[in-house]
Order: C-alpha cells, then sequence, then structure tokens
C-alpha cells in the first residue's frame, strides 16, 4: 500500500478540540513531528480534515 509522509507545521494551540483529535489520532503532537502512515482512505479523510495545519508527501 502507499505510504504518505505528514508533518505538523502549524500549532494546534486555539484549534477546535475536534481538529485536536483528529491530529493526536494520526500521531501528531509537536510541531514539526512526522510520520509515515499508509494511504487508507480513513488516515486520507483524517489528513484531509486538519491539512491547513500539516505538510504532506509522498514516502519514499
Amino acid at each position: 500500500m502507499k505510504k504518505i509522509k505528514v508533518t505538523l507545521v502549524k500549532s494546534p494551540i486555539d484549534r477546535p478540540e475536534r481538529q485536536k483529535l483528529t491530529l493526536q489520532a494520526l500521531g501528531l503532537n509537536k510541531t514539526n513531528s512526522s510520520r509515515e502512515l499508509e494511504a487508507t482512505p480513513q488516515v486520507l479523510g483524517m489528513v484531509r480534515k486538519v491539512n491547513h495545519l500539516l505538510k504532506i508527501e509522498d514516502a519514499k
């Protein structure tokens, strides 16, 4: 399965609680933290909800 690398580039402070929980579910706790995730429909949906806080790229 295809993998994507997501990096948290903006702070979740002063964001709705739902967005904070989505970031926590993705495993992104601190600014500039990164994770490589499988591109399943569930993960892509979560990424789409908080994409204004993330940098998304293809994993190598």
